[in-house]
């Protein structure tokens, strides 16, 4: 009742009844002992629990009136879905939660937002955006779903709320299967209160008349309201029931070391990279190497096999190329003053540097003398300090060709054009470029 003695719309939770209250649905024999039957059959993963029952409630009817400390609302990732639930929390919420949602910069996939419930008897709402749903990428939306419950979850024991009003996450717009998503759903709030049970006082799930049958289908597979119910419930629980958080297990995704690993049976004294590790795992990041340290000191010590070296170096080989093309390079691809054209007399590759696009009051040169190795033809006005003999100046390409075939090097056509003005033309046994 409002001060005014009219009835209100909103929902106590309080006013609700438990889970722990409703009548099974499925009778045993009156006759047999409960507790003796219970103790020569085989426990279910989700046990018969009195104190987590009495924290559930299935409630239908619509989340938006539900008085509690927070409801969840679902929605896409721009927050501006107007699904039934949505819709009906906006209603109820007033035009300030719009406002507040734009603040928000949307919400990914998985992910869990809070804002102030203004016009709800609540007074939070809990945003959250499921995943839409493809049999052929079920494993990542089992781990989006669940990723949604238990983000929820989590904020709502980091704001010290004592309960929650769930709606049904999965959406039929977002194609999930009603079923598949329950399961999901019911396994990761049972995992919670199993953990954080203290932290939460109720937990709502409000659910429409189309979405109440299954619910209560599945619900004493994870929420066994006697030691009868949980036995008669077992034979039903799925085959993935997940890992001790209730998040889906993906075999692919576990990481498999046996006893001891890198220590073959025979516990013979292999080399570190001689030894074979296939028995570890299939995939690379399961695989053990031996002490890198004893490695790198036998390669300095030259007591590595020619082989072992030749896997060090193919390895060495591959972290740097790995490193090279994770490197962001496109800044300077667009200067256009660095790439590789033909090779010199001794088969070294050659690099062109065009000086005139090169940035120099970005460069350390200082940085770049110390990296310098090969040698270097440049022209008398730059000077490189400490590189003496590293450095060879040229004062026209005629000079340059004495070290570098013409046909091994492909420069741009305003060289030659600034080296035939300021030297003459050069000519040679080879046909003349077309730029000239």
């Amino acid at each position: 009742m409002d001060p005014l003695g009219a009835p209100s719309q909103f929902v106590d939770i309080d006013s609700l009844q438990g889970w722990s209250n409703v009548c099974e649905a499925t009778h045993v024999d009156s006759h047999q002992n409960p507790v003796e039957k219970a103790q020569v059959s085989i426990r279910s993963p989700f046990p018969y629990r009195e104190d987590l029952n009495a924290k559930i409630i299935l409630w239908k009817g619509d989340v938006a009136l539900l008085n509690c400390t927070a409801i969840v609302n679902t929605s896409n990732e721009s927050l501006t879905d107007k699904n039934p639930v949505s819709e009906s929390i906006f209603v109820h919420a007033g035009p300030d939660l719009k406002d507040e949602l734009q603040k928000l910069k949307g919400c990914r996939t998985g992910e869990a937002k809070l804002t102030k419930g203004f016009n709800l008897a609540a007074r939070f709402i809990i945003h959250t955006v499921g995943p839409k749903y493809k049999s052929r990428y079920r494993t990542a939306a089992e781990s989006s779903l669940y990723s949604c419950y238990r983000n929820v979850l989590q904020l709502a024991k980091e704001q010290a709320m004592c309960s929650v009003g769930f709606c049904v996450i999965n959406s039929l717009k977002r194609c999930y299967p009603l079923e598949d998503a329950t399961h999901i759903a019911l396994r990761t709030v049972r995992r919670f209160l199993e953990i954080h049970g203290e932290s939460l006082e109720k937990v709502v799930f409000a659910v429409s008349e189309l979405e109440e049958a299954t619910y209560q289908k599945l619900m004493p597979l994870y929420f066994p309201r006697s030691l009868e119910e949980e036995i008669q419930s077992l034979p039903y629980l799925p085959a993935d029931i997940g890992n001790a958080e209730g998040e889906p297990v993906v075999p692919e995704r576990q990481i498999r070391i046996t006893e001891k690993p890198g220590i073959p049976d025979d516990a013979s004294d292999e080399e570190g990279l001689e030894a074979d590790l296939s028995f570890i795992g299939s995939h690379a990041f399961a695989r053990m190497e031996g002490d890198v340290d004893k490695q790198r000191r036998l390669i300095l010590q030259g007591q590595l096999s020619e082989a072992a070296l030749q896997k060090q170096h193919q390895r060495n080989y591959n972290r740097w190329l790995c490193q090279a093309r994770a490197e962001d390079l496109s800044d300077i691809a667009s200067l256009k003053a660095l790439y590789q054209t033909g090779v010199d007399n001794c088969g070294r590759t050659v690099m062109v540097v065009v000086g005139r696009n090169i940035p120099v009051t970005l460069i350390d040169m200082e940085k770049v003398q110390e990296e310098l190795e090969g040698i270097i033809f440049c022209p008398p006005n730059i000077s490189f300090k400490g590189l003496k003999d590293k450095i060879h100046y040229v004062e026209s390409l005629q000079q340059l060709f004495t070290a570098i075939p013409p046909e091994q090097i492909d420069l741009p056509p305003f060289v030659l054009e600034y080296d035939a003005r300021e030297n003459g033309p050069y000519y040679s046994s080879y046909p003349p470029s077309p730029d000239l």
